[in-house]
């Protein structure tokens, strides 16, 4: 399981948010809060990003964005090179999105999603192994696509 992770929403995900950084600190995982503290409206990029690149620089094993949809925070955070984000509503798309696309930053919507399931999807996501293989060829065309653009 990932021990460093960061984690950050903007204020229609600080609810879900807070259940979450508990529920991980209690697994024993070493949790950074990147904000927001406050259901105050704030602009989701100015949490996406600085995680996002939390995640590609290494400094955190894995990241969690939460807002209201996980939309937002799912299309800021690909904008990084190295992050591959992924939107989760269920605990399948969890495990498919570690098992095949190596997902490095789990997106998740508060509106959609209520803390109990969240928090099976977050320990799923985080126990779950990239399979590799022939999914490993197709990362590389991602990482190359990178490198190139």
């Amino acid at each position: 399981m990932a021990k460093r992770i960061g984690v950050a929403s903007d204020h229609g995900g600080v609810n879900l948010k807070r259940a979450l950084v508990g529920e991980l600190s209690q697994k024993g995982c070493e949790v950074t809060d990147l904000g927001t503290e406050s259901e105050l409206s704030c602009d989701y990029p100015d949490f996406a990003f600085p995680l996002a690149e939390g995640v590609a620089s290494g400094k955190f094993d894995r990241g969690i964005l939460i807002c209201r949809s996980g939309i937002g925070m799912s299309i800021c955070a690909n904008k990084v090179k190295g992050v591959r984000a992924a939107l989760c509503l269920t605990e399948e798309q969890a495990k498919l999105s570690r098992l095949h696309n190596d997902a490095n930053v789990l997106c998740l919507s508060e509106s959609f999603t209520g803390a109990k399931d969240a928090k099976e999807i977050v320990r799923l996501w985080l126990a779950t192994e990239f399979e590799g293989e022939r999914h490993e060829r197709r990362l590389n065309k991602i990482k190359d696509y990178e490198k190139n653009h």
